[in-house]
């Protein structure tokens, strides 16, 4: 069986920038094991897998490790690889996920993910994340899947050295570190060393929890945000009732064909 196989950088107009995501099309479904084994091949933060159903597509997502319910970034890349190989006519196109239906819109250059909100809750902070990132944040709260950490200034963001055998400890698919930026509204990093990724460029659904936040904090529903991983990505993130809009940009890097 051959697969055609595209790796995208999202949230970034250049390669070698941004969130690396692979996007592989099918027109039936595979199965599980093998969708996990080529994300484990490809040994990128994300591959995702869709199948065209109806006037929607289904998507999933995997890491290297595990499938899991919610990426932005590859869904931001999954929607450019419909829209411009799949040569895909509408404005929008409409994903079927394990986290409901999302949404993505072409609005000029920008692709506008549109994602159910994530608002953090106050939590006590587990001493793995302490002693693992070397300091105690300034707040600590949870989302659905992910620890939120909030500290002083972006300084401490960017400095942060984890050890991740220690973080890894801590249940959850990841932690957000954040705080508010020099040059954006907001800045964060996210390490997810229990889902196969130490360090993840650009994360999309973490901002479905970080954007209610720092709306709140701000006082604003439009936010520029920063991950400032070694990548780097940029967002421009709208806080609009119970759901989160994401724009960025993506670059292809590969086109290729998979051999199973």
């Amino acid at each position: 069986m051959n697969l055609t196989i595209y790796q995208l950088d999202a949230f970034t107009d250049e390669v070698f920038a941004g969130n690396p995501a692979a996007v592989v099309p099918l027109t039936e479904w595979i199965t599980d094991e093998l969708m996990q084994k080529i994300a484990a091949e490809n040994n990128l933060a994300e591959t995702a897998f869709y199948v065209a159903e109806g006037e929607q597509f289904h998507i999933r997502w995997f890491t290297p490790t595990v499938e899991v319910n919610l990426c932005g970034h590859a869904t931001l890349a999954t929607a450019y690889t419909i829209f411009e190989y799949a040569k895909y006519q509408k404005t929008t196109i409409a994903f079927k996920s394990k986290s409901g239906i999302l949404k993505v819109e072409k609005k000029g250059d920008l692709l506008e993910l549109d994602f159910p909100v994530d608002m953090p809750v106050v939590a006590e902070t587990p001493e793995e994340l302490i002693e693992g990132l070397g300091i105690k944040p300034q707040e600590t709260l949870k989302g659905i899947t992910d620890y939120f950490l909030v500290f002083e200034n972006e300084s401490q963001v960017k400095a942060l050295k984890p050890d991740f055998k220690t973080i890894a400890k801590v249940k959850c698919r990841g932690i957000i570190v954040t705080a508010k930026g020099d040059e954006v509204d907001f800045v964060s990093r996210f390490f997810g060393p229990q889902s196969g990724i130490d360090e993840d460029p650009v994360t999309g659904s973490a901002h479905t929890t970080l954007t209610p936040y720092w709306a709140e904090k701000l006082g604003k529903n439009i936010l520029t945000a920063k991950q400032i991983s070694a990548r780097g990505g940029e967002l421009l993130c709208t806080l609009a009732g119970d759901r989160v809009k994401m724009a960025g940009k993506v670059a292809p890097y590969l086109i290729g064909e998979i051999i199973v």
